[in-house]
């Protein structure tokens, strides 16, 4: 059987546009960005002024501006990433998935100070299906949290 050159260029081509685990390369930075903002396995509501000072979750233009929300996910990415997926989550429209299990959450909310390095947050544990939004099957932003089905 002969291979011909260029199917051999063609596949390198479309090997080379996936990293190691399947991520096309265009999802990564947002893929990234969402995993330093919501992903907390071990995130105690206790440690929210620690964690959001520490994983600057603001965009560059705004990092002396508070963050008014911000809810980390206490589950494993791989776990995380199945909401995407006909698996793991149901979809809402928009490429917004919710999960078909809840997860546990701890959700920080602004209780003083408006400008960085003053801002501090008070944490909430709870259990919540969660909604995200997905490229490709890989979550890239955090909608919500609902409590009840």
């Amino acid at each position: 059987m002969e291979i011909h050159q260029s199917a051999v260029i063609l596949l390198l081509l479309l090997a080379a546009s996936f990293t190691a685990n399947g991520q096309p390369d265009d999802i990564k930075p947002r893929y990234q960005k969402f995993l330093n903002q919501h992903l907390g396995p071990h995130v105690s509501e206790h440690a929210c002024d620690k964690e959001i000072r520490k994983r600057d979750t603001l965009p560059l233009e705004r990092q002396m501006a508070a963050k008014k929300v911000n809810t980390f996910i206490q589950a494993n990415k791989n776990y995380i990433k199945v909401v995407c997926g006909r698996n793991g989550g149901t979809p809402q429209g928009n490429n917004q998935f919710k999960s078909n299990k809840p997860f546990p959450v701890v959700t920080c909310k602004l209780k003083s100070g408006q400008r960085h390095p003053n801002c501090q947050y008070r944490g909430k544990k709870s259990t919540r299906y969660i909604v995200l939004g997905c490229d490709q099957e890989w979550p890239v932003h955090y909608e919500e949290g609902i409590i009840n089905v």
